[in-house]
């Protein structure tokens, strides 16, 4: 009796994940700069497989710890709060990126003179048509918003099973097209990563969108093969809350990016 738990919050196995993750994480971050300073991908793929290595053990470690119970309401409390607290540090990871494109927007500099003020976007930049492929990307991830909010909706709210499938499926089918588009606005792009200041905030903006539309997807995506396992129910679905939640985060933050980068800083 000694030993019997009489409250309500998960005492935490012993468990050597965090212990690999950091280990691998700093073979990738190692290995990232040996790569761009010597050319060796190597140690960073090494690394890189490490840390999904991880991510992969550690989540189902959690995953087996709601099916087992240890996820009591007071536990639920405290994963959605460390998801909020999460999605507030990406909104400051992006606003850098904002910051630095509405700076040199509102305050452009040639590159002769940096006292002389030059013009945005700068001389010999094409920007793209806001209302070509940017508009129908944001359609897309409108439409899959859409979707994981259907499918939220049928399992919180009536327990549709079908539902929810079909709706994480239109999620992540609409991602990954998305991605696809993406894709091909950069390669048919007529200026680069390097030599601008356009250049180097539009990529670093919305590719770190498109890393997160990436993940965002997979999240969808390992979330509708346990949904289809029948793993979540109206009461407990800590998992896919979290996965809305940040698929509605890259929906809000591609929106600023359309408005701000595609149409007022084109």
């Amino acid at each position: 009796m000694a030993h019997a738990k009489n409250h309500d919050y998960h005492i935490l196995q012993p468990s050597i994940q965090p212990f690999l993750g950091a280990l691998f994480a700093f073979i990738m971050l190692f290995g990232a700069v040996q790569w761009m300073s010597a050319g060796t991908p190597w140690i960073f793929a090494i690394g890189f497989v490490g840390v999904l290595y991880v991510m992969f053990a550690w989540w189902s470690e959690v995953v087996t710890e709601s099916h087992v119970g240890d996820h009591t309401p007071v536990v639920k409390i405290g994963l959605r709060y460390g998801v909020i607290l999460f999605i507030m540090s990406e909104v400051m990871f992006f606003s850098a990126w904002f910051w630095s494109f509405f700076k040199h927007a509102m305050y452009p500099m040639s590159d002769q003179s940096p006292a002389v003020d030059g013009v945005w976007p700068p001389v010999g930049i094409e920007t793209f048509d806001p209302w070509h492929l940017p508009l129908i990307n944001t359609i897309i991830l409108l439409l899959s918003g859409c979707a994981v909010t259907w499918a939220h909706h049928a399992l919180a709210h009536e327990n549709n099973r079908k539902d929810l499938v079909t709706g994480l499926l239109l999620a992540v089918l609409l991602g990954m097209l998305f991605t696809f588009f993406q894709a091909y606005e950069y390669i048919h792009a007529s200026f680069g990563l390097s030599g601008n200041i356009y250049g180097a905030n539009f990529y670093m903006a919305t590719g770190f969108h498109g890393l997160h539309v990436i993940i965002g997807t997979i999240f969808l995506a390992v979330c509708l093969l346990r949904a289809m396992k029948g793993h979540f129910t109206p009461q407990s679905h800590v998992g896919f809350e979290a996965a809305a939640w940040y698929w509605h985060f890259v929906d809000v933050v591609w929106l600023f990016l359309f408005a701000a980068i595609y149409i007022w800083g084109g």
